[in-house]
Protein backbone atom coordinates (compact mmCIF):
# COMPACT_ATOMS: atom_id res chain seq x y z
CA UNK A 1 0.00 0.00 0.00
CA UNK A 2 1.17 3.42 -0.85
CA UNK A 3 2.12 6.12 1.88
CA UNK A 4 -0.04 8.22 0.06
CA UNK A 5 -3.15 5.91 0.19
CA UNK A 6 -3.41 6.47 3.70
CA UNK A 7 -4.49 9.07 6.02
CA UNK A 8 -2.52 9.11 9.25
CA UNK A 9 -4.08 11.30 12.31
CA UNK A 10 -1.67 13.33 14.18
CA UNK A 11 -0.32 11.76 17.67
CA UNK A 12 2.21 9.31 17.76
CA UNK A 13 0.74 5.44 18.85
CA UNK A 14 -0.11 4.78 22.84
CA UNK A 15 3.36 2.77 24.26
CA UNK A 16 1.30 0.15 25.61
CA UNK A 17 -1.30 -1.34 22.47
CA UNK A 18 -4.75 -2.17 23.65
CA UNK A 19 -6.10 -5.74 23.62
CA UNK A 20 -8.57 -4.81 21.21
CA UNK A 21 -8.43 -1.31 19.29
CA UNK A 22 -11.41 0.48 18.17
CA UNK A 23 -13.32 0.67 15.09
CA UNK A 24 -16.00 3.60 14.48
CA UNK A 25 -18.08 3.10 11.72
CA UNK A 26 -20.16 6.05 10.44
CA UNK A 27 -23.59 5.13 9.02
CA UNK A 28 -24.84 7.90 6.18
CA UNK A 29 -27.55 8.53 3.29
CA UNK A 30 -26.03 10.80 0.30
CA UNK A 31 -26.93 14.27 1.27
CA UNK A 32 -27.29 14.35 5.24
CA UNK A 33 -24.17 16.12 5.60
CA UNK A 34 -21.97 13.75 6.85
CA UNK A 35 -19.06 14.99 5.33
CA UNK A 36 -20.11 18.37 7.46
CA UNK A 37 -19.96 16.15 10.26
CA UNK A 38 -16.01 15.39 9.17
CA UNK A 39 -15.18 18.71 8.94
CA UNK A 40 -16.00 19.71 12.17
CA UNK A 41 -14.63 16.35 13.70
CA UNK A 42 -11.79 16.98 12.06
CA UNK A 43 -11.11 13.61 11.49
CA UNK A 44 -7.51 14.46 9.77
CA UNK A 45 -6.05 16.20 13.15
CA UNK A 46 -7.75 13.47 15.66
CA UNK A 47 -5.04 12.37 17.59
CA UNK A 48 -4.35 8.65 17.09
CA UNK A 49 -7.12 7.86 14.36
CA UNK A 50 -6.18 5.88 11.17
CA UNK A 51 -8.61 6.33 7.93
CA UNK A 52 -8.72 6.77 4.24
CA UNK A 53 -7.82 9.83 2.46
CA UNK A 54 -11.52 9.96 1.43
CA UNK A 55 -12.34 9.48 5.14
CA UNK A 56 -13.81 5.92 4.07
CA UNK A 57 -16.30 4.98 1.34
CA UNK A 58 -14.13 2.10 1.22
CA UNK A 59 -17.40 0.08 -0.69
CA UNK A 60 -17.97 3.15 -3.74
CA UNK A 61 -16.02 0.71 -6.10
CA UNK A 62 -18.67 -2.38 -5.16
CA UNK A 63 -21.84 -0.13 -5.77
CA UNK A 64 -20.72 0.78 -9.06
CA UNK A 65 -19.99 -2.60 -9.66
CA UNK A 66 -23.38 -3.69 -8.81
CA UNK A 67 -24.97 -0.90 -10.90
CA UNK A 68 -22.60 -1.75 -14.10
CA UNK A 69 -23.42 -5.59 -13.90
CA UNK A 70 -26.47 -6.67 -12.42
CA UNK A 71 -29.81 -3.70 -13.20
CA UNK A 72 -30.89 -4.44 -9.43
CA UNK A 73 -34.09 -2.51 -9.95
CA UNK A 74 -35.32 -4.48 -12.62
CA UNK A 75 -33.93 -8.14 -12.40
CA UNK A 76 -35.01 -10.51 -9.62
CA UNK A 77 -32.02 -12.82 -8.50
CA UNK A 78 -32.96 -15.70 -10.67
CA UNK A 79 -31.88 -13.35 -13.80
CA UNK A 80 -28.64 -12.57 -12.96
CA UNK A 81 -26.15 -14.43 -14.71
CA UNK A 82 -23.25 -16.45 -12.87
CA UNK A 83 -20.87 -13.61 -14.15
CA UNK A 84 -22.79 -10.46 -12.97
CA UNK A 85 -23.10 -12.05 -9.24
CA UNK A 86 -19.12 -13.57 -9.54
CA UNK A 87 -18.00 -10.15 -10.48
CA UNK A 88 -20.08 -7.75 -8.12
CA UNK A 89 -18.88 -10.69 -5.57
CA UNK A 90 -15.35 -10.00 -5.98
CA UNK A 91 -15.78 -6.59 -5.77
CA UNK A 92 -17.44 -6.42 -2.57
CA UNK A 93 -14.66 -8.80 -1.51
CA UNK A 94 -12.03 -5.90 -2.53
CA UNK A 95 -13.51 -3.49 -0.70
CA UNK A 96 -13.17 -5.59 2.60
CA UNK A 97 -9.82 -6.35 2.02
CA UNK A 98 -9.12 -3.04 1.25
CA UNK A 99 -10.85 -1.86 4.71
CA UNK A 100 -9.17 -4.80 6.39
CA UNK A 101 -6.00 -3.93 5.27
CA UNK A 102 -6.27 -0.25 6.88
CA UNK A 103 -7.72 -2.06 9.56
CA UNK A 104 -4.76 -4.04 10.78
CA UNK A 105 -2.62 -1.15 9.86
CA UNK A 106 -4.82 0.35 12.78
CA UNK A 107 -4.79 -2.39 15.05
CA UNK A 108 -0.54 -2.77 14.79
CA UNK A 109 -0.16 0.62 15.76
CA UNK A 110 -3.00 0.52 18.56
CA UNK A 111 -5.18 3.38 16.82
CA UNK A 112 -8.51 3.91 16.14
CA UNK A 113 -9.63 2.87 12.41
CA UNK A 114 -13.10 4.93 11.64
CA UNK A 115 -14.54 4.65 8.03
CA UNK A 116 -17.65 6.46 6.98
CA UNK A 117 -19.93 4.17 4.79
CA UNK A 118 -23.38 5.12 3.22
CA UNK A 119 -25.63 2.67 4.63
CA UNK A 120 -27.15 0.94 1.12
CA UNK A 121 -23.58 0.08 -0.15
CA UNK A 122 -22.95 -2.94 2.74
CA UNK A 123 -26.67 -4.19 2.08
CA UNK A 124 -26.71 -7.21 -0.30
CA UNK A 125 -28.06 -6.47 -3.99
CA UNK A 126 -30.65 -9.58 -2.74
CA UNK A 127 -31.77 -6.91 0.06
CA UNK A 128 -33.24 -4.82 -2.63
CA UNK A 129 -35.14 -7.47 -4.27
CA UNK A 130 -36.70 -8.31 -1.25
CA UNK A 131 -37.58 -4.75 -0.44
CA UNK A 132 -39.13 -4.74 -4.33
CA UNK A 133 -41.22 -7.99 -4.19
CA UNK A 134 -41.55 -9.11 -0.58
CA UNK A 135 -39.62 -12.11 -1.35
CA UNK A 136 -36.33 -13.75 0.31
CA UNK A 137 -34.03 -15.29 -2.13
CA UNK A 138 -31.86 -16.92 0.49
CA UNK A 139 -29.42 -18.28 -2.26
CA UNK A 140 -29.61 -15.11 -3.55
CA UNK A 141 -28.57 -13.71 -0.23
CA UNK A 142 -25.46 -16.10 0.02
CA UNK A 143 -24.07 -14.85 -3.03
CA UNK A 144 -22.60 -11.85 -1.80
CA UNK A 145 -21.54 -12.35 1.54
CA UNK A 146 -17.90 -11.68 2.03
CA UNK A 147 -15.24 -13.34 3.79
CA UNK A 148 -13.14 -11.49 6.37
CA UNK A 149 -10.12 -12.51 8.58
CA UNK A 150 -10.26 -15.02 11.31
CA UNK A 151 -9.23 -12.33 14.25
CA UNK A 152 -13.09 -11.97 13.99
CA UNK A 153 -13.72 -15.12 15.08
CA UNK A 154 -14.58 -18.23 13.05
CA UNK A 155 -18.60 -18.35 13.56
CA UNK A 156 -20.33 -16.73 10.82
CA UNK A 157 -23.94 -16.13 11.55
CA UNK A 158 -26.28 -14.11 9.99
CA UNK A 159 -29.50 -12.89 12.06
CA UNK A 160 -32.90 -12.32 10.14
CA UNK A 161 -32.79 -8.80 10.08
CA UNK A 162 -28.86 -8.88 9.11
CA UNK A 163 -29.26 -8.01 5.21
CA UNK A 164 -26.02 -6.72 4.68
CA UNK A 165 -22.89 -8.95 3.23
CA UNK A 166 -21.35 -9.19 6.21
CA UNK A 167 -21.80 -11.76 9.51
CA UNK A 168 -23.11 -10.49 12.43
CA UNK A 169 -19.64 -11.17 13.90
CA UNK A 170 -18.27 -8.56 11.94
CA UNK A 171 -20.58 -5.99 12.12
CA UNK A 172 -20.12 -6.44 15.72
CA UNK A 173 -16.37 -5.73 15.66
CA UNK A 174 -17.32 -2.02 14.67
CA UNK A 175 -18.80 0.68 16.81
CA UNK A 176 -21.83 2.49 14.78
CA UNK A 177 -22.75 5.99 14.62
CA UNK A 178 -26.07 7.36 12.73
CA UNK A 179 -26.26 10.41 10.97
CA UNK A 180 -29.54 11.23 9.35
CA UNK A 181 -31.63 14.34 7.92
CA UNK A 182 -35.20 15.69 7.09
CA UNK A 183 -36.32 13.88 3.21
CA UNK A 184 -37.16 16.81 2.18
CA UNK A 185 -33.98 18.73 2.53
CA UNK A 186 -31.64 15.24 1.61
CA UNK A 187 -33.86 13.98 -1.22
CA UNK A 188 -34.46 16.84 -3.85
CA UNK A 189 -30.39 17.84 -3.23
CA UNK A 190 -29.35 14.31 -4.36
CA UNK A 191 -31.40 14.69 -7.45
CA UNK A 192 -30.13 17.55 -8.12
CA UNK A 193 -26.64 16.59 -7.68
CA UNK A 194 -27.05 13.28 -10.31
CA UNK A 195 -28.46 15.58 -12.45
CA UNK A 196 -25.09 17.61 -12.15
CA UNK A 197 -23.47 14.62 -12.88
CA UNK A 198 -25.70 13.79 -15.86
CA UNK A 199 -24.91 16.78 -17.42
CA UNK A 200 -21.46 16.12 -17.06
CA UNK A 201 -21.66 12.65 -18.87
CA UNK A 202 -21.09 11.07 -15.97
CA UNK A 203 -24.01 8.73 -15.58
CA UNK A 204 -27.02 9.11 -18.15
CA UNK A 205 -30.79 9.59 -17.37
CA UNK A 206 -31.37 6.16 -15.99
CA UNK A 207 -28.50 6.41 -13.74
CA UNK A 208 -30.20 10.08 -12.58
CA UNK A 209 -33.20 7.62 -11.74
CA UNK A 210 -31.84 4.85 -10.38
CA UNK A 211 -29.10 6.20 -8.06
CA UNK A 212 -32.21 7.98 -6.53
CA UNK A 213 -34.35 5.45 -6.05
CA UNK A 214 -31.97 3.10 -4.28
CA UNK A 215 -31.07 5.89 -1.84
CA UNK A 216 -33.26 8.09 -1.54
CA UNK A 217 -34.73 5.88 1.79
CA UNK A 218 -33.90 6.03 5.54
CA UNK A 219 -34.99 2.08 5.42
CA UNK A 220 -31.49 0.63 5.31
CA UNK A 221 -30.07 2.72 8.09
CA UNK A 222 -33.27 1.87 10.03
CA UNK A 223 -32.56 -1.58 10.16
CA UNK A 224 -28.93 -1.54 10.45
CA UNK A 225 -29.78 0.71 13.59
CA UNK A 226 -31.96 -1.68 14.77
CA UNK A 227 -30.21 -4.69 14.07
CA UNK A 228 -27.81 -2.90 16.26
CA UNK A 229 -30.29 -3.25 19.49
CA UNK A 230 -30.58 -6.81 19.01
CA UNK A 231 -27.11 -7.63 19.55
CA UNK A 232 -26.47 -9.35 22.94
CA UNK A 233 -22.97 -7.56 23.51
CA UNK A 234 -23.78 -3.98 22.44
CA UNK A 235 -24.36 -2.05 25.68
CA UNK A 236 -26.40 1.02 24.74
CA UNK A 237 -28.23 1.87 21.30
CA UNK A 238 -25.64 3.54 18.63
CA UNK A 239 -25.89 7.66 18.69
CA UNK A 240 -27.70 9.20 16.22
CA UNK A 241 -27.21 12.63 15.40
CA UNK A 242 -29.79 14.88 12.95
CA UNK A 243 -28.00 17.06 10.39
CA UNK A 244 -29.98 19.90 11.29
CA UNK A 245 -28.45 20.06 15.09
CA UNK A 246 -25.50 19.44 13.55
CA UNK A 247 -26.16 23.05 11.43
CA UNK A 248 -27.75 25.06 14.52
CA UNK A 249 -26.29 23.65 17.34
CA UNK A 250 -23.03 21.80 16.19
CA UNK A 251 -21.95 21.92 19.88
CA UNK A 252 -23.87 18.34 19.60
CA UNK A 253 -20.71 17.49 18.05
CA UNK A 254 -18.90 17.52 21.24
CA UNK A 255 -21.10 14.79 23.32
CA UNK A 256 -20.54 12.53 19.99
CA UNK A 257 -16.68 13.17 20.69
CA UNK A 258 -18.05 12.00 24.78
CA UNK A 259 -19.83 8.58 22.86
CA UNK A 260 -17.21 7.67 20.89
CA UNK A 261 -13.86 8.73 22.14
CA UNK A 262 -12.86 10.94 20.03
CA UNK A 263 -10.94 14.32 21.23
CA UNK A 264 -12.77 17.61 21.81
CA UNK A 265 -9.85 19.50 21.24
CA UNK A 266 -9.89 18.24 17.91
CA UNK A 267 -13.28 20.02 17.19
CA UNK A 268 -13.06 22.98 14.87
CA UNK A 269 -16.69 25.06 13.69
CA UNK A 270 -14.68 27.32 11.31
CA UNK A 271 -11.75 26.23 8.43
CA UNK A 272 -10.97 29.62 6.79
CA UNK A 273 -7.74 29.10 4.91
CA UNK A 274 -7.94 25.31 4.89
CA UNK A 275 -6.82 24.50 1.30
CA UNK A 276 -7.13 20.94 1.17
CA UNK A 277 -10.09 19.53 -1.32
CA UNK A 278 -11.39 16.17 0.15
CA UNK A 279 -12.59 15.68 -3.44
CA UNK A 280 -8.67 15.68 -4.82
CA UNK A 281 -8.22 12.05 -2.49
CA UNK A 282 -11.09 10.82 -4.74
CA UNK A 283 -10.67 7.46 -6.14
CA UNK A 284 -6.60 7.40 -5.08
CA UNK A 285 -6.32 4.23 -3.76
CA UNK A 286 -8.16 2.45 -6.40
CA UNK A 287 -5.23 0.81 -8.15
CA UNK A 288 -6.96 -0.45 -11.21
CA UNK A 289 -8.51 2.81 -11.95
CA UNK A 290 -7.62 4.62 -15.30
CA UNK A 291 -7.21 8.49 -15.56
CA UNK A 292 -9.89 8.94 -16.79
CA UNK A 293 -11.92 6.99 -14.03
CA UNK A 294 -10.33 8.87 -11.82
CA UNK A 295 -10.96 12.44 -13.20
CA UNK A 296 -14.52 11.12 -13.55
CA UNK A 297 -15.04 10.23 -9.66
CA UNK A 298 -13.12 12.67 -8.88
CA UNK A 299 -15.12 15.51 -10.98
CA UNK A 300 -18.22 13.61 -9.14
CA UNK A 301 -16.71 14.30 -5.75
CA UNK A 302 -16.60 18.07 -6.78
CA UNK A 303 -20.27 18.00 -6.92
CA UNK A 304 -21.12 16.35 -3.94
CA UNK A 305 -18.82 18.76 -1.85
CA UNK A 306 -19.20 21.57 -3.82
CA UNK A 307 -21.02 23.47 -0.70
CA UNK A 308 -18.77 22.17 1.90
CA UNK A 309 -15.54 22.56 -0.21
CA UNK A 310 -16.06 26.54 -1.01
CA UNK A 311 -17.26 27.36 2.47
CA UNK A 312 -15.48 28.39 5.63
CA UNK A 313 -18.09 27.74 8.04
CA UNK A 314 -21.23 25.97 8.51
CA UNK A 315 -23.63 26.85 6.12
CA UNK A 316 -27.18 27.38 8.41
CA UNK A 317 -29.42 28.36 5.51
CA UNK A 318 -29.27 24.62 4.00
CA UNK A 319 -31.34 23.81 7.33
CA UNK A 320 -34.43 25.47 7.39
CA UNK A 321 -36.11 25.44 11.12
CA UNK A 322 -39.91 24.73 9.24
CA UNK A 323 -40.19 22.56 6.30
CA UNK A 324 -43.80 22.33 4.33
CA UNK A 325 -43.55 18.80 2.80
CA UNK A 326 -46.38 20.20 -0.09
CA UNK A 327 -45.24 23.30 -0.61
CA UNK A 328 -41.74 22.46 -1.40
CA UNK A 329 -43.34 19.49 -3.42
CA UNK A 330 -44.52 22.29 -5.87
CA UNK A 331 -41.20 23.76 -6.19
CA UNK A 332 -39.32 19.98 -6.73
CA UNK A 333 -42.27 19.62 -9.76
CA UNK A 334 -40.86 23.13 -11.04
CA UNK A 335 -37.40 22.61 -11.03
CA UNK A 336 -37.27 18.65 -11.68
CA UNK A 337 -40.38 18.03 -14.19
CA UNK A 338 -44.06 16.45 -13.06
CA UNK A 339 -42.27 12.93 -13.38
CA UNK A 340 -39.63 13.58 -11.21
CA UNK A 341 -40.86 16.01 -8.86
CA UNK A 342 -43.42 13.41 -8.17
CA UNK A 343 -40.75 10.71 -7.47
CA UNK A 344 -38.90 12.83 -4.39
CA UNK A 345 -42.15 13.87 -3.17
CA UNK A 346 -43.32 9.73 -2.57
CA UNK A 347 -39.54 9.28 -1.55
CA UNK A 348 -39.69 12.15 1.07
CA UNK A 349 -42.88 10.92 2.05
CA UNK A 350 -42.26 6.95 2.28
CA UNK A 351 -39.32 7.99 4.16
CA UNK A 352 -40.90 10.37 6.99
CA UNK A 353 -41.40 6.99 8.96
CA UNK A 354 -38.37 5.93 9.51
CA UNK A 355 -36.84 9.44 9.85
CA UNK A 356 -38.78 10.08 12.66
CA UNK A 357 -38.25 6.71 14.13
CA UNK A 358 -34.35 7.73 13.99
CA UNK A 359 -34.66 11.79 14.77
CA UNK A 360 -36.79 10.55 18.09
CA UNK A 361 -33.57 8.58 19.17
CA UNK A 362 -31.05 11.48 18.24
CA UNK A 363 -28.23 12.30 20.64
CA UNK A 364 -28.78 16.25 21.50
CA UNK A 365 -26.83 18.89 23.60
Amino acid sequence: MAASDILETNGAPAAAPAATPRRLLLVSVPRTASNLLLKIWNIPNQPNLLTSPKGGYFFYPAFIEATQYGDFLNKPGDQWTDEQQIKVKNSCQKCVDALEEYSARAKENNQVMFTKEHAYWMYSPAALQKSITGHHDQEFFKAFRVDVPETYGTARTYSPSNETIFSDEYLRSWQMVFIIRHPALAWPSMYRAMQKMADSGIIDEDGVVGSSTTHMTMHWSRMLYDWSLEQPDVPVAPPVIDAHDLIHNPEVVLKLCELTGLDKSAVQFEWAGNSEKKSQHWACHDPDASIEEVKMHQHAARVMLSTLESSSGIVKDKAPEIIDIAAEAAKWRDEFGEEAGVLIEESVRDSMPDYEYLRARRITF
